[in-house]
């Protein structure tokens, strides 16, 4: 069919009364009227056009206003996660490093006890160096002392030895192993021994 032949049917099919002013078809396949029903208003004229518009317009605006909400909620969520993310990525080079760290504090207790005391120095400025890059990384080295209550959430507790008198029952007997945290987060506990 050519482009003139669908013109001048589409002229016929208006001029008919089969399309209404609006671009739609009139009649369905069974020639009712649908022109009314397309535009939302009420066969019977019961409710006047404009109502049902106004009424349909409502309804997009609420829907428009929840996709919204809901595009707002997805780029909160999803900055505070690329936040989260910055703050720890390099939390798998960072805890890797400290077996480095204790190795250094190892030392650092082995060395004090010989006579070579530039050497001493020199191990205790590369060991401050090493400890304040970790630092300005975002690791902290959480404060535990003999004494402090045993709180299963925060610590590991390795072996649990009889207390020496009764106010160290449940209490941190000794400091195995240092803990740090990665911002908020708990890197590795400390590892403590316990009164029991």
């Amino acid at each position: 069919m050519s482009k003139k032949n669908s013109a001048e049917e589409i002229d016929g099919e208006y001029s008919d009364g089969n399309i209404s002013e609006n671009g739609t078809h009139a009649t369905d396949e069974n020639g009712d009227a649908t022109g009314a029903e397309t535009l939302g208003a009420d066969p019977q004229g019961d409710e006047p056009m404009e109502t049902s518009l106004q009424n349909e317009l409502a309804r997009e605006k609420d829907k428009f206003l929840r996709l919204f909400a809901d595009f707002e909620n997805y780029k909160r969520r999803t900055s505070k996660e690329r936040i989260e993310l910055f703050r720890t990525a390099g939390q798998e080079v960072i805890v890797s490093l400290l077996p480095v760290m204790d190795d250094f504090d190892r030392a650092m207790k082995e060395l004090a006890k010989s006579e070579d005391k530039e050497m001493f120095k020199g191990v205790e400025l590369i060991r401050t160096k090493f400890k304040e890059v970790l630092k300005g990384k975002g690791l902290q080295e959480m404060e535990v002392n003999e004494g402090d209550a045993f709180d299963a959430e925060m610590h590991d507790a390795i072996t649990q030895i009889p207390a020496p008198n009764e106010g160290l029952k449940g209490k941190i007997l000794d400091v195995i192993e240092k803990g740090f945290t990665l911002g908020d987060k708990i890197v590795r506990h400390p590892k403590v021994v316990v009164g029991n």
